[in-house]
């Protein structure tokens, strides 16, 4: 009766919304089964039992025999028709109820546990349908792991095989060191995201507060720490150092000011973004400030950023080490309002930190030093992810965000519009634009580009090779591009998308889709796809999901309730891709998280950051905003698992070659509740992950606290370790230069949805 009383309240709700009637009939029906079950009347089990017959029938035609939404839909009625087929007995004496109710019983008793035990195998895996080439045996040596995505074109892709498929499942813990800096986060706070630098036998890792520690690849033991961490209101992170040795570096650009720089100082070194904006060069073999970089070690990235609050311009990525130059941009704090630091990007010499150019998105006109005392274009688009750099063709690739605020743009400029959510390709030498590629235009939903533009030569079946750079964005969507001159390698096109009426904005009329390349879950969401671990939060998702507008990726915002899907975390976020170049697979994942928004007349606005969730101001504009995820009252995401795949695509053929779910519930769940249960639904990413020649693919960035191993030909897992925590951070992995012993190595400080953190550096090998 309670059920049902459930279901047609909220059945009728949903009706009244243009919904489904499945609920209000379930529901009065269900409540007559009640009131006839307490009567003792055996035919108030019937009812029950046509019920549930008739909600097979529904849901097999809402959602055919997908399995999580199917479950969804009957394993709860299950459970119940289970009390009420053994309730049979208690309401007649007939020997038929009787034997139809015992039967009913045995028969959903089995339903449940062969559900159970179904539900602990992965659900919904693309699997490949060619075998991929065997393969390829390693070089004999190995490039260290230099750069944030293994070298400078982003290919987190290791010429490594001593660990295979066929023997990771024997790789140990060969050691663990601690960096004494637990991050402690609330999701905008301290959080590790750091993949660590291997340069020679020294591992180089950086906290969320900023200090840098450099360990012996081997053992683990401490070779030297730098605290040279600032402290700003949130957001503190560390996603990577960079590298730099003068002895090896390609000169791209002349010093300014006829500097001749003293390069038997500290020729190789390490280069810190901080969160309070410097950027600071560490001796790699004392771990000391470099004296002739900078002032005393530091260059002040504020310096020609006019005004800058704390917390509102700061370094959250690597810095990119291109020839002699390292090249910054910048995370702006989002949403809080118009007019805030600029997004300009800058190249300062490697040697001796003095500014060589700047490219202001805002003024062309500008090439070095801000053009007046007020410094470069305020509110610019950002560059606050990781760069990537080609020495032959001398160009840079920028992934930009867009004009701070993210969901009111009437305030926008020509100039912010230009190169927002963009791929910008500048020159190296001057830091002027060779060309761009936008992704969104004049962008309300904060999908900026997020992560690292890789760099791949593709082979052509006649023996040449045709130059890409391939981003993923926020939009689930994959863009190939030639990056010699920004033409798309794969189709893209302009497609007409929904138009806003709020008073004082704009609208793109299209916007480019890339239709070429695989999409990744990014569907239009009908009613249908809604879900909850039980038929009751379902029900509430469904009236969430009919009291809003939802129009598809670019469902513009209004001051109605608006479903955008992706949200501003995505689809893909800052982890970026792996690629193998032997397949030509590219590596890709996701996360399947919907927001809901709406504006707030400025009148009405009340209180509010920036900052995660909840009403941000976006002063300066009109309106402020209401951000929430899009969740059952339980806490899980309101559409259908998946919520986080792994992905391969080949590059050749555009073709996806395999899709899996990555993550379970172990360590999360409803309400907040661990269930404890390794149920592999596939849970939100946010980390990198790793390739090897051997055919291997490494992730931890999932809500569960594992580092998972992937047969890159297939995506069969093959091997996973628990770790003390959950990760965020970027698997690598190297060949000791002392012993030869191939590592592969994660930190470990948390994850972002659980209270449980730590300061962890854990290195894996094959038994010694």
């Amino acid at each position: 009766m309670a059920a049902g009383l459930f279901f047609t309240i909220g059945g009728g709700w949903l009706i009244g919304l243009g919904g489904s009637w499945y609920f209000l009939i379930a529901g009065l029906v269900l409540i007559a089964s009640g009131v006839l079950i307490i009567c003792g009347q055996a035919i108030g089990a019937a009812l029950f039992g046509l019920t549930f017959i008739a909600t097979v029938v529904w849901g097999v035609w809402e959602v055919g025999f997908t399995f999580w939404p199917l479950v969804s839909r009957l394993f709860a009625m299950a459970v119940g028709g289970i009390v009420v087929a053994l309730s049979v007995p208690l309401l007649t004496r007939a020997r038929t109820p009787r034997l139809i109710g015992l039967g009913s019983a045995v028969a959903l008793v089995a339903g449940v546990v062969i559900t159970a035990i179904s539900a602990f195998s992965p659900k919904g895996v693309i699997h490949p349908t060619e075998t991929a080439a065997a393969p390829q045996a390693a070089p004999a040596t190995a490039p260290d792991w230099s750069a944030w995505g293994a070298n400078d074109q982003g290919h987190r892709f290791a010429a490594l095989d001593d660990i295979t498929p066929a023997n990771v499942n024997t790789l140990e813990v060969a050691w663990t060191a601690h960096t004494g800096e637990t991050p402690q986060s609330t999701g905008s706070g301290a959080e590790d995201q750091n993949t660590p630098l291997q340069i020679g036998n020294q591992l180089i890792v950086c906290t969320a507060y900023g200090t840098v520690i450099s360990y012996n690849v081997d053992t683990g033991a401490e070779n030297w720490r730098n605290e040279s961490g600032g402290t700003v209101p949130a957001w503190q992170r560390c996603r990577g150092v960079a590298y730099f040795d003068a002895a090896t570096a390609s000169f791209v650009a002349d010093e300014p000011d006829g500097i001749t720089p003293d390069r038997t100082v500290s020729p190789q070194r390490v280069f810190v973004p901080t969160v309070d904006a410097r950027l600071i060069a560490l001796d790699i073999t004392t771990g000391e400030r470099v004296a002739t970089f900078g002032e005393d070690g530091v260059v002040d990235l504020k310096i020609g950023m006019g005004e800058v609050k704390p917390g509102y311009y700061q370094q959250t990525s690597t810095p990119l080490v291109a020839g002699n130059l390292v090249i910054v941009g910048g995370r702006v704090a989002d949403n809080n309002e118009t007019g805030e630091p600029p997004g300009v990007v800058r190249a300062f010499s490697a040697e001796t930190g003095a500014l060589v150019w700047a490219w202001d998105p805002g003024n062309p006109a500008v090439t070095r030093e801000p053009l007046d005392e007020g410094g470069y274009t305020r509110g610019t688009p950002n560059v606050w992810s990781a760069m990537s750099f080609d020495p032959d063709l001398g160009l840079v690739y920028l992934p930009t965000g867009n004009a701070t605020p993210d969901f009111w743009a009437g305030e926008r400029t020509e100039m912010d519009d230009l190169y927002s959510s963009s791929v910008v390709a500048l020159n190296v030498s001057t830091g002027r634009v060779q060309w761009h590629f936008q992704t969104v235009h004049h962008d309300l939903w904060d999908f900026d580009i997020p992560a690292q533009p890789v760099l791949y030569d593709i082979p052509n079946a006649d023996g040449t090779t045709t130059p890409a750079v391939v981003t993923v964005s926020k939009t689930g969507m994959i863009y190939l591009l030639n990056r010699a001159t920004g033409e798309p390698l794969a189709d893209i096109v302009e497609q007409p998308v929904p138009q806003g009426n709020v008073e004082g904005e704009r609208y793109s009329p299209t916007q480019p889709y890339s239709i070429g390349m695989p999409m990744i879950g990014n569907a239009t969401l009908t009613e249908a796809d809604m879900w909850g671990a039980t038929p009751f939060d379902q029900l509430m998702c469904r009236i969430q999901f009919k009291g809003m507008r939802h129009e598809g990726i670019f469902t513009p915002p209004g001051l109605d309730h608006a479903l955008q899907m992706p949200g501003s975390l995505g689809g893909m976020n800052w982890g970026s891709v792996s690629i193998d170049p032997t397949t030509s697979y590219m590596y890709v994942n996701d996360m399947r998280l919907g927001l809901a928004n709406y504006l707030i007349p400025r009148d009405q606005v009340q209180g509010g950051s920036g900052i995660e969730m909840g009403v941000v101001p976006q002063l300066g504009t009109p309106f402020g905003a209401m951000r929430e995820r899009f969740l059952s009252p339980l806490g899980v995401p309101c559409q259908a698992p998946p919520f986080g795949t792994l992905t391969a695509v080949d590059l050749k053929t555009h073709a996806l070659v395999w899709q899996v779910p990555v993550g379970t519930v172990q360590d999360t769940g409803p309400m907040g509740i661990r269930m404890g249960l390794q149920l592999p639904v596939g849970m939100p990413t946010l980390g990198p992950t790793l390739a090897t020649q051997s055919g291997l693919i490494f992730i931890a960035g999932t809500q569960d606290f594992y580092l998972r191993a992937y047969d890159s030909r297939t995506g069969a897992e093959v091997w996973k370790a628990r770790l003390p925590v959950g990760s965020q951070g970027g698997p690598m992995t190297f060949r000791s230069p002392d012993t030869g012993r191939q590592y592969v190595v994660i930190t470990a400080g948390g994850a972002r949805q659980s209270p449980d953190r730590g300061d962890y550096v854990i290195a894996y090998a094959l038994p010694s």
